[in-house]
C-alpha cells in the first residue's frame, strides 16, 4: 500500500494524527496522549505503523478503537429531537414528499417515489433482523444534506447500504460506474465508499459499505469491485450469517452511540 498520508486534527478537544489514503479515506488514528494507535482494519498494520513511525514517541498500544464504556453511555441521554431510532425506511423521503408531493399528473414517475419503494423494501427485510442480534438504523442525516440510507450494526460488524431501484433493469457495474439499461452511468460507487467512510469516522470503528439493488432484472459486474459488496434486495437476509465481529455488548454500545444525531455532526 503506497501513498498513505498523515493529517494532524483536532476533534473533541484532543490531538490526533489520521492516517488516510490518496482518496481520503481513513485508515487509523494516532492518539499521542493515549499512546494508542486505533486502526480500523487490521490488514493495513503494518502499512499504518510505517506512515506513523516519525511521529511516534514512547511505547503505543495498537488495535481496533474502544467501545464506549457503561458510563459513557450512561452520559447519553438522548432528547427525542436526538434519537434516530424511530425512523422510518425511507424517512427523509416521506418528510420530503409530504411536504411537495409534486404534481398529481406526471408524465413520468416522481423519482423520490421509486427511490422511497427501494428503501421501504431494504429496511423493512433489515427491521428482521432486529431478533436475530442485529440492529438498523434509517435515514441516518450527514453533513451537507447528505444521508445514510440504511446502517446495519451486529455481530458481523457495522455495514452502511445505499439501495437502488432497479425494477426490470439491467445494471452494470465497472467500478465506479453503475448504469441503469441503457441510461447514463454514473460513479455511484464513489459515493457508497463515501457514506462507509464518513460513517467510520463519526463511530470510530470499521463500517463497510453495501449497494443494494432493488429488484433488477439483470446485474453484470464488468470488473473487481474494490469494497463494496453488492446486493440484491432478496440478498440483504444474509447478511446475519456474517458474526465472529462483534461482542453483543459491542453491539449495543455502536447501537447506542450511532443513533444519537449529534454523533453525526463529526462524520463530515
Amino acid at each position: 500500500m503506497n501513498g498513505l498520508r498523515v493529517i494532524p486534527t483536532r476533534r473533541h478537544g484532543q490531538e490526533r494524527l489520521y492516517v488516510c489514503l490518496t482518496d481520503g479515506r481513513n485508515l487509523a488514528w494516532y492518539d499521542r496522549e493515549a499512546g494508542r494507535i486505533n486502526l480500523l482494519s487490521d490488514a493495513s498494520r503494518e502499512d499504518v505503523l510505517e506512515a506513523l513511525g516519525p511521529f511516534i514517541t514512547g511505547s503505543v498500544t495498537v488495535g481496533p478503537p474502544p467501545v464506549p464504556t457503561p458510563a459513557e453511555l450512561a452520559g447519553l441521554t438522548l432528547h427525542p429531537d436526538d434519537d434516530l431510532a424511530p425512523n422510518r425506511p425511507g424517512e427523509a423521503l416521506l418528510i420530503a414528499l409530504d411536504r411537495e408531493p409534486g404534481p398529481s399528473h406526471r408524465l413520468r414517475p416522481d423519482p423520490r417515489r421509486r427511490a422511497l419503494t427501494a428503501e421501504q423494501t431494504v429496511g423493512e427485510a433489515l427491521d428482521r433482523l432486529d431478533g436475530a442480534g442485529w440492529h438498523a438504523l434509517h435515514s441516518v442525516p450527514l453533513p451537507g444534506g447528505d444521508r445514510i440510507h440504511h446502517l446495519l450494526i451486529g455481530p458481523g460488524g457495522l455495514f452502511a447500504l445505499h439501495t437502488l431501484y432497479a425494477r426490470k433493469a439491467r445494471v452494470t457495474v465497472a467500478d465506479p460506474m453503475v448504469a441503469l439499461g441503457r441510461r447514463e452511468t454514473y460513479p455511484l460507487l464513489r459515493r457508497v465508499r463515501s457514506d462507509a467512510d464518513r460513517a467510520s469516522y463519526a463511530l470510530t470503528a470499521e463500517v463497510r459499505p453495501v449497494l443494494v439493488l432493488v429488484a433488477p432484472a439483470a446485474v453484470a459486474i464488468t470488473a473487481s469491485v474494490r469494497e463494496v459488496r453488492i446486493l440484491r434486495d432478496t440478498e440483504v437476509d444474509g447478511l446475519r450469517r456474517a458474526g465472529g465481529v462483534l461482542k453483543p455488548a459491542d453491539v449495543e454500545a455502536l447501537h447506542a452511540m450511532a443513533r444519537d444525531r449529534r454523533v453525526w455532526e463529526a462524520a463530515g
